[in-house]
């Protein structure tokens, strides 16, 4: 028996069902991946010149700078359910590219911190099958697939890891979350990845509230730890601690 997670996949169904038939078609170079699984349809979209560039609604927006192509891709069971080509302002040109960019950097780099922290925590494995196994389900747990109870005791951290991002990032979307001086919270990204020793871009901020003296007060996540990060609206950190 495979476990649902019906949250994430009747979002993404609800997103599919309203793509309506005058969508724009996918752009040719990668319309044979509609319908392929995620991890390596991800794979695919790198090899073939594109970079994710943000998450927003159930959607992720991937820019090609070779052929300034902005596409959508719509996750659903683990697998690409639709990939259709959208504004370049999607994709943050011609406005907002630094944030793109960033948000990009923190899907690109999740899957490398959730498994060097594995490692730290459970020891280094050195077993390529084990990593394979724990990628594969991280990306499951990540894009909303179903849990293969057959798998792997890897697969299995992995996919709970692939969950926890996946909250995380939906957190770090919420309007209380993204309130505060931008120079301020990516000050406490930055020093929240270095606090829990994870690779650049690991850390979002979850929750935020004004201190005394009109500073800032961030909850950030990386992966399944929490701290505390205290900055000034210039982006100084005063102060980091666990949560």
């Amino acid at each position: 028996m495979k476990r649902q997670i019906a949250g994430s996949t009747i979002i993404a169904a609800m997103l599919v069902a309203s793509i309506g038939p005058a969508a724009a078609k996918p752009p040719s170079d990668v319309s044979d991946l509609v319908g392929a699984r995620a991890a390596g349809a991800e794979t695919a979209m790198e090899s073939r010149g594109y970079e994710m560039a943000k998450t927003s609604g159930g959607a992720q927006y991937w820019w090609n700078r070779g052929t300034n192509t902005c596409v959508s891709v719509v996750v659903s069971n683990g697998r690409y359910a639709s990939v259709n080509k959208a504004d370049s302002s999607s994709c943050g040109h011609g406005g907002g590219g630094d944030a793109a960019a960033a948000v990009g950097a923190i899907a690109a780099v999740g899957l490398i911190a959730a498994l060097a922290s594995h490692k730290k925590k459970h020891g280094d494995h050195g077993d390529a099958n084990h990593d394979g196994d724990y990628s594969r389900g991280y990306n499951d747990g990540l894009y909303g697939a179903q849990y293969d109870r057959n798998d792997s005791e890897g697969y299995h951290d992995g996919f709970m890891a692939g969950e926890q991002e996946a909250s995380n990032r939906r957190m770090a979307n919420r309007n209380y979350a993204r309130g505060g001086p931008d120079a301020a919270r990516a000050a406490c990204e930055r020093r929240a990845d270095q606090y829990q020793n994870a690779p650049w871009g690991s850390s979002v901020a979850v929750s935020q509230r004004t201190t005394g003296g009109g500073n800032y007060e961030f909850t950030m996540a990386t992966g399944h730890y929490r701290s505390t990060c205290k900055a000034s609206p210039s982006g100084q950190v005063i102060d980091i601690s666990p949560y």
